[in-house]
């Protein structure tokens, strides 16, 4: 009999359908039966010795709510018969109703030994228990996990022992993941925590990943990049992070059009094994970036959500740096454009663009005319969210230091300068936005563009991970004002450390003295002074933490919360912040 390894997790969901991920021990035919009498069967398939499904489910009813079982071959696995949560539920919305989105970065996600968590509470394994003790109450329609899901550089001690079983840990690459196997063991570590797990099967979710799914600082430069590839372990370590975060991650971020429209998955599918063809894919990404594309679009109702890849779209030529190339900016400028009269519709999410055939081309999805007033162009939306791991808006001396690093690489002061400078941005993690200082004006323009005029959102915000603290920033454009109100809300982490170093260098960081240091330091880099400016509206907020943007109508409300112990050994989700956006 199948047995189910991982999941359910339930990834996309609109009006009518949605898509459930599941992992098997063996193939066989995954189904989905809800008890209102929707349905969903696939047929799994496998890469390197592991099996998986993703089932698309119809007939769902707008505006409810319907508990949910999983079969194997006609066995139910789902929920499992000694289950102390609630039943898995699958939630619609109509068009209309508000949306609830809850976000962050940075899960690391290895067990407290002895009953002792030496990061601190989770925030995500805390949200789930009080969504688990009251259902009925008001939850996510979707959690955005922003980068950092697993971290193959740093793993757990048991992990660890794990792959000293399989291998010397005196060969590189030493006590981090190597192959695909051993990726599948960080998502197993990850997702099968049991609070985790039903959180994942009952809320869905929206995927993007950032540097420690692959390696610390990755694609950080074109020096960096060369490096690695001299390695003679980097190849296998960068095609299975690819090829696990499509299995994992990528594949639920897709709506059932998009993947009946992938050629990929449906050559994987087609395929008694599709290893092969998935490696080949993920070395053509590796060949060619820009070949293929990570971003994303999804649309809740008059909500629209557009998730950048900011890791594996960089341009890395030391004299043509930027954070995405020109065909993943054209991509983002269409999607912030399309409805309001300046862009066409076209496809979103991941495409293989070689068998696509052009750059940026997949099916299309995400409902961009779903719920258009009468009077508006129909597409427009109210509140339009940018998923980027990494923060636009950063401390003020972090980004003159990031922008006067980028001009001393580039050979602003010379030979020797650039040396030093590249020495310093490995060892100081510099390569945000700001350390691509053409691509962070870009965006700044095409923010104020997309919020100015007829038809402008309400709200436009940036929303990163990464820094392992919590801020709210907003913009100020010289000379003009968007119509929207702008924001960089910055969440992270869900569960990880965060050192006295950070706290003390991020606090620095936005005070009135670190700025006119930063104003220095960008003289010495003879650096252009920025598009935009702007301030710090809250924070800097430190602790395992997630936040929440409620969006109803045209009006948008944040909020900030920390898991915290409590003395009785509970943990619960304190509410740091809470205001209005608009």
């Amino acid at each position: 009999m199948a047995g189910l390894r991982l999941g359910p997790l339930l990834r996309y969901t609109d009006g009518s359908c949605a898509t459930v991920w599941v992992e098997s021990d063996r193939p066989c035919t995954a189904e989905v039966r809800c008890a209102d009498g929707a349905t969903g069967t696939s047929r799994t398939f496998q890469i390197a010795g592991h099996h998986y499904a993703l089932v698309a489910v119809s007939g769902l009813t707008p505006g409810t709510a319907t508990e949910y079982e999983v079969l194997l071959d006609g066995a139910r696995v789902w929920p499992p018969p000694d289950s102390r949560f609630p039943p898995s539920v699958i939630a619609t919305s109509p068009a209309d109703a508000g949306t609830r989105i809850a976000f962050g970065s940075c899960r690391w996600a290895a067990p407290p030994a002895g009953g002792h968590d030496p990061v601190g509470p989770d925030a995500l394994d805390t949200l789930s228990a009080r969504i688990a003790a009251d259902p009925g109450a008001a939850r996510p329609d979707v959690l955005l996990l922003l980068g950092d899901q697993v971290y193959a550089d740093e793993i757990s001690d048991a992990t660890r022992r794990w792959i000293a079983g399989r291998r010397d840990l005196a060969d590189p690459p030493g006590d981090q993941v190597a192959d695909y196997e051993e990726y599948t063991r960080l998502y197993y570590e990850s997702w099968l925590d049991p609070e985790v797990r039903w959180l994942l099967s009952t809320v869905p979710s929206c995927m993007i990943f950032d540097d420690h799914d692959v390696i610390d600082d990755w694609n950080t430069s074109e020096a960096w990049l060369a490096d690695m590839r001299a390695t003679d372990w980097w190849r296998e370590r960068l095609l299975s992070g690819l090829m696990s975060y499509w299995v994992y991650q990528q594949l639920g971020n897709l709506s059932p059009a998009e993947l009946a429209a992938d050629p990929l998955y449906a050559a994987v599918r087609d395929t008694p094994d599709g290893t092969d063809v998935l490696r080949t894919f993920a070395a053509r990404a590796d060949a060619d970036p820009a070949s293929v594309r990570w971003s994303y679009r999804r649309d809740f109702g008059r909500v629209r959500l557009l998730m950048v890849d900011s890791r594996a779209a960089r341009v890395l030529k030391e004299n043509r740096r930027a954070m995405l190339d020109p065909g993943e900016a054209a991509w983002l400028r269409e999607q912030i454009l399309d409805g309001r009269g300046g862009g066409a519709q076209v496809g979103t999410g991941m495409s293989d663009h070689a068998e696509a055939g052009e750059h940026a081309e997949a099916g299309a999805g995400g409902g961009g005319a779903e719920g258009a007033r009468v009077g508006e162009p129909e597409g427009a939306y109210d509140h339009l969210l940018i998923g980027t791991s990494l923060p636009w808006l950063l401390p003020h001396l972090v980004h003159d230091v990031e922008a006067w690093n980028a001009a001393m690489c580039a050979g602003e002061r010379g030979p020797r300068w650039a040396r030093l400078g590249e020495r310093i941005r490995r060892g100081a993690d510099l390569e945000h936005w700001s350390a691509f200082p053409s691509s962070f004006d870009a965006l700044a323009d095409l923010i104020a563009e997309a919020g100015t005029g007829p038809g402008a959102p309400a709200t436009v915000s940036v929303l990163s991970g990464d820094v392992h603290h919590a801020y709210v920033a907003e913009p100020s454009w010289p000379g003009r004002a968007p119509d929207a109100h702008v924001a960089q809300l910055t969440c992270s982490p869900v569960h990880n450390s965060v050192p006295l170093s950070i706290r003390l260098g991020f606090r620095f960081g936005w005070s009135a003295l670190a700025r006119a240091l930063g104003r220095r330091v960008a003289r010495h880099g003879r650096c252009a002074e920025p598009a935009v400016g702007w301030r710090k509206t809250g924070g800097p907020w430190f602790g395992n933490q997630i936040m929440t943007l409620t969006l109803r109508g045209r009006t948008a409300r944040l909020r900030l919360e920390q898991a915290r112990a409590e003395r009785d050994g509970t943990t619960l989700l304190r509410v740091i912040t809470d205001r209005e956006l608009t």
